[in-house]
């Protein structure tokens, strides 16, 4: 832009967490069109990063503060050996998942709740409710992924949510145990956080 420029992103995410759609904005004074903005971003990124489109904004348009809905991805894979061609963005699991059990228990946080027992140490929110819209868990072929959109997440929420999911894809707990979990608002009943790498952000709406 000819100018140093302070961008603001849509949220943070956990160092190794992919995405797939991330929204940041600026403010500049230089006028310059939206597709040549996106070419030109693109000739100083990283090979790790793209621009996938630009477009001008009112002033009034913040990034993080003013998302409808966030959705995150997380993804096992649990084929009897291990795939290197997909482990930069899935989890190997060993032994198959039970993917119906997950996703019966996950069923368990649509809605508005307080997510206490999902929520890391040194979180910043001032409270731990959040509202969940849809969440899931499928399966397609060796890959199991969970897909959870909500107006907003907890610190490593999404990662100790998938951590806990797969005590009970093992079949280590139970499907009660999961709705428990939630009941109980505290960290220390759910699993352990789950690796970084299996989380994507898949994309946002305003």
């Amino acid at each position: 832009m000819g100018h140093p420029v302070r961008v603001a992103g849509a949220g943070r995410t956990d160092s190794g967490v992919h995405a797939r759609q991330q929204v940041a904005s600026f403010v500049s004074a230089t006028q310059r069109a939206e597709d040549a903005l996106c070419k030109g971003l693109n000739g100083l990124l990283g090979e790790d990063l793209c621009c996938l489109s630009a477009q001008w904004v009112p002033a009034s348009f913040d990034p993080r503060h003013n998302p409808h809905v966030k959705r995150y991805e997380y993804t096992w894979y649990d084929r009897p050996m291990r795939n290197p061609l997909v482990r930069r963005h899935t989890v190997y699991s060993r032994g198959r998942l039970d993917a119906e059990a997950m996703n019966q228990a996950v069923q368990a946080m649509i809605g508005t709740h307080n997510f206490a027992s999902f929520r890391a140490a040194g979180c910043s929110s001032t409270h731990p409710v959040r509202t969940l819209v849809n969440a899931s868990v499928l399966r397609d072929g060796d890959q199991v992924q969970l897909q959870v959109q909500g107006t907003g997440f907890l610190r490593h929420m999404i990662r100790i949510v998938a951590g806990s999911l797969l005590e009970v894809g093992k079949g280590r707990r139970s499907v009660g145990w999961f709705v428990d979990v939630i009941a109980q608002q505290d960290r220390e009943a759910a699993g352990p956080t789950a690796p970084a790498h299996g989380l994507t952000l898949a994309w946002i709406t305003y």
